[in-house]
């Protein structure tokens, strides 16, 4: 099966390539990607999902086509990248795909079409993206879903993984779980607020059930491992593993907010981009949870908990540090 990746070069994209070139000699990978690939660059032809020419000409030869290409941090500018790529490219994506005869697609959208604090969201719940990648995440599902009125024989395949974390990647989750294991970790509100999380090693080993079982239809699919650990668990959690007893000090949220704002005022003023912002505030006492029993029947099984999963992230980066400086930042 010959699978061409589209921005694979990436943290989710890596791990993939390397769980489907370790599982068999059936598949033929190729990634397209704006940047090399540090693991994987015999793969990698460099190439831009905003450019339909290069699109047409890459995708001759393709089974399936997996679309990772986006613009996602919360501070990409100007904004109008966003729609270029996540919206545009799905766009090009799908038109040269039907000029080389593709007619499978699998697609990595994600959990924020629904926007923040809503209850146990699944997969028919009405979409209420709040910031510009949700928003163009979902205006891409949009223009898949029309396109499929006119290619029903299509296979095309939707997941919406909630915020994804794991070894090498330097995202909200790995700030978090740093900051905690610093000891100079602020609990923001009252801890009780939920976390929808995904392991990295669990997102592609869906992916991979996705090419293999998933073959007709149009199907969406959220992805969260449960169950979900609320901020006071995950930092029980981080101290288990790491043999460490942190304060149990809460600050209040308005608090929180009030910090964010300046350091929000200081970004502007600086043109520097921080790690602490009023939207992290908002969003890490945000209620995340997401429902996912449509994925946990469908055959999926996990190859590891959220806990396990966590701890993997933790051993491997606080206590067994890796030797080279291969990361990847995320959100």
């Amino acid at each position: 099966m010959k699978i061409t990746l589209i921005g694979a070069s990436g943290f989710v994209g890596t791990r993939l390539m390397n769980l489907l070139d370790e599982s068999s000699n059936d598949y033929q990978l190729k990634n397209i990607d704006l940047l090399p690939s540090h693991f994987f660059n015999q793969y990698t032809t460099i190439g831009d999902v905003r450019n339909q020419e290069q699109m047409d000409k890459e995708l001759a030869g393709a089974d399936v086509v997996v679309l990772l290409a986006a613009q996602h941090r919360d501070d990409v500018t100007p904004i109008s990248l966003y729609y270029d790529t996540n919206v545009g490219g799905m766009e090009n994506t799908l038109r040269a795909m039907e000029k080389n005869g593709v007619k499978r697609l699998v697609f990595f959208s994600s959990v924020a079409v629904y926007g923040l604090n809503k209850k146990n969201p699944n997969e028919e719940h009405e979409k209420d993206p709040f910031n510009h990648y949700g928003k163009s995440k979902w205006q891409a599902e949009q223009v898949l879903q029309e396109w499929y009125k006119t290619h029903s024989d299509w296979n095309i395949n939707i997941v919406r993984p909630t915020v994804i974390f794991g070894e090498r990647n330097r995202g909200n989750v790995y700030n978090l779980l740093k900051q905690i294991s610093s000891g100079k970790f602020l609990m923001v509100g009252n801890g009780n607020n939920k976390k929808s999380m995904a392991y990295v090693g669990n997102v592609v080993a869906f992916v991979k059930f996705f090419i293999d079982n998933k073959t007709s239809g149009y199907n969406v699919y959220n992805y969260i491992d449960k169950p979900d650990f609320t901020m006071n668990e995950l930092v029980q959690l981080v101290e288990k593993v790491l043999g460490k007893r942190l304060p149990g000090i809460h600050f209040p949220y308005w608090m929180g907010m009030a910090g964010g704002y300046v350091f929000d005022a200081i970004a502007f003023l600086t043109r520097r981009k921080l790690t602490v912002s009023s939207v992290r505030v908002k969003k890490f006492c945000s209620t995340t949870a997401f429902d996912s029993s449509k994925m946990l029947a469908s055959g999926f099984k996990a190859p590891y908990t959220l806990a396990e999963g966590l701890s993997r992230t933790l051993q491997y980066e606080f206590i067994n540090p890796p030797t080279d400086d291969v990361i990847f930042v995320s959100e």
